[in-house]
């Protein structure tokens, strides 16, 4: 299904029938992608004395609660609520679910015991002016889909190159790492900061979205992204970023 997509007075031609996932499915097992310190999601049935909510035991349909936590457990999008004392929910501050992104593949520069995506890295590899931007990190293997991230000190964002991407007026900021900061950094958040601007001015409507997967055979350039949210009443929620690919006119 062929549609047409405008913004900015420029009409963006996509082929709903193909569409790229870039996300990472929730399992409930040991291989689910993981931070935090957490441990594995669980989706097990609800029982009731001898009743087990699931067909195979007996029950006419399969009757699931899950347990996970959306910031340790797979694709997540999160707005400024993530860090502020005030209530802010995902559901709420995301109001629109179409944009211009560019995929970059960036490969973070060492600096010491870290990998860091710097400034002048996000500067060279960006050739557009979109409203979401999607970071690729490298190496880009299959094991980003399980990978267990706590105590391996993830690259991360710089403050200056969180700052540039907010300056060049960049809304929707994703990325393959469970988080744009450090992973251990006192909780000072830096990136988080200066892309959100806050405490000066936050911006309520941007939002971060983490631990996606984007395969090599993507290559990098201009899509228009869809993403989509669970409506949870909550600072983040897991998400399903959907990438297509832009049609020559």
């Amino acid at each position: 299904m062929i549609t047409s997509i405008h913004y900015k007075n420029v009409t963006y031609k996509v082929d709903l029938s193909q569409p790229l996932d870039i996300s990472i499915p929730l399992r409930a097992t040991d291989e689910n992608v993981n931070a935090w310190y957490i441990p594995a999601p669980k989706i097990e049935p609800v029982t009731d004395g001898d009743w087990i909510g699931k067909v195979s035991e007996g029950a006419s349909t399969n009757f699931n609660n899950i347990y996970f936590n959306p910031h340790g457990h797979g694709t997540h999008t999160e707005c400024v609520g993530h860090i502020t004392k005030e209530f802010y929910s995902i559901n709420k501050t995301l109001k629109q679910f179409f944009f211009t992104a560019e995929l970059v593949t960036i490969n973070p520069e060492k600096q010491g015991d870290d990998f860091v995506i710097t400034k002048n890295l996000i500067k060279t590899a960006l050739q557009s002016n979109p409203q979401a931007i999607i970071i690729r990190t490298l190496p880009n293997t299959e094991k980003k889909r399980n990978k267990q991230y706590s105590h391996t000190n993830w690259p991360y964002i710089s403050k200056e190159a969180a700052l540039y991407i907010r300056e060049i007026g960049i809304d929707h900021l994703l990325i393959d790492l469970p988080s744009v900061d450090k992973e251990k950094d006192d909780g000072k958040l830096v990136a988080h900061k200066a892309f959100w601007n806050y405490p000066e001015a936050p911006r309520i409507e941007a939002t971060i979205t983490e631990m996606i997967f984007v395969k090599n055979e993507m290559p990098d350039g201009n899509y228009i992204l869809n993403l989509q949210i669970a409506p949870f009443e909550n600072d983040a929620s897991p998400s399903k970023p959907i990438l297509y690919k832009i049609l020559k006119s």
